[in-house]
C-alpha cells in the first residue's frame, strides 16, 4: 500500500526558499506524482507533476519559473525547491499520487497530509 508523507516546510521570509519533500513507501504503481497547495479558504490549486518512468515533471503557470521538482528514484522522493517565495505562497503543501498527469486533483488517488509554507512579508 502506497503512503505519502510531506516535510520541510516551515516560516521563510519573502525571497526566501524552501525545499520540500515527499516521501512515497509502501508499494510504488503510481506512474505520477504531483504537488498543490492550499492557501486558507481557498481551493487546492495544482503547481506540478511529475511523470516517474519519463523523469520528466511539468509546471503550472503558478509555478513556472520559481519552483522546480526532481525526484530521487532510489529513495522514492519528490522534491519541490522553491525560489524567491512570496507571501501569496503561503498554503498547506501536498504531495499527491495517481496514474494521469494531470493539473486535475481529482485524478489524484493519494494523497499526503500536508506541511505548512508560511512567507512573512
Amino acid at each position: 500500500q502506497e503512503q505519502l508523507a510531506e516535510s520541510g516546510g516551515g516560516l521563510v521570509e519573502t525571497g526566501g526558499s524552501l525545499k520540500l519533500s515527499c516521501k512515497a513507501s509502501g508499494y510504488i504503481n503510481s506512474r505520477y506524482l504531483a504537488w498543490f497547495r492550499q492557501g486558507p479558504g481557498e481551493k487546492r490549486d495544482p503547481l506540478t507533476f511529475f511523470n516517474m518512468a519519463r523523469g520528466e515533471a511539468y509546471y503550472h503557470d503558478a509555478a513556472k519559473g520559481r519552483f522546480t521538482a526532481s525526484v530521487d528514484s532510489a529513495k522514492n522522493i519528490l522534491y519541490l525547491q522553491m525560489n524567491n517565495l512570496k507571501p501569496e505562497d503561503t498554503a498547506t503543501y501536498y504531495c499527491a499520487a495517481g496514474n494521469t498527469g494531470t493539473y486535475n486533483a481529482e485524478y489524484y488517488h493519494l494523497w499526503g497530509q500536508g506541511t505548512q509554507v508560511d512567507v512573512s512579508s
